[in-house]
């Protein structure tokens, strides 16, 4: 029988879809406030992997990725995906979307995804928020499964997120 131990601290990583940089900012600063200092903002992407948010949120969407300097919980991280929706909700106009937020976690040797919605590869994390390793960390890199997004199988999005574990490993150094 296996010991359990407690679980290693994760680094959070918050994906955002949007249109509008003022909507955007005030989002960041939303989450600010809940999740800390940003220790990590990746270039602004075009976005055109999909047609999926175009009758909500329009053509032109840009993608940004940022990670936060506060390590949380693995045990409890789905419930970021709890603030982002709200945080969604907030900032939408007529009942439609301006943002995208889509929170997750790096540790070492995955990058995990939170989902409000069901399926073969998602597991149940808790309050209705499904979770999925979306790539997995091989050989040097982050590397993808048969259901991971086209846009996640990407050389950008593989360096974004090299990058970022590097921060994280970096910070996770043990003293001998």
């Amino acid at each position: 029988m296996g010991a359990i131990k407690k679980p290693e601290s994760v680094k959070l990583v918050v994906g955002f879809l949007y249109r509008d940089p003022d909507v955007l900012r005030e989002a960041m600063n939303n989450l600010c406030r809940y999740f800390g200092k940003i220790d990590f903002e990746s270039p602004k992407l075009e976005f055109s992997y999909t047609t999926y948010y175009r009758n909500e949120m329009g053509d032109g969407l840009k993608r940004l990725f940022v990670s936060f300097e506060k390590l949380i919980n693995p045990e409890s991280a789905y419930k970021t995906k709890l603030t982002t929706n709200a945080i969604e909700k907030k900032l939408s106009l007529n009942g439609k979307r301006r943002i995208n937020i889509d929170p997750g976690y790096i540790d070492m040797a995955k990058l995990v995804l939170f989902s409000t919605k069901d399926y073969a590869h998602r597991v149940l994390a808790g309050r209705g928020i499904f979770a999925e390793v979306t790539l997995f960390y091989k050989d040097g890199r982050y590397n993808p499964w048969p259901w991971t997004y086209p846009d996640y199988k990407t050389e950008e999005y593989t360096e974004i997120f090299n990058s970022i574990r590097n921060i994280y490993k970096d910070r996770n150094v043990k003293c001998t």
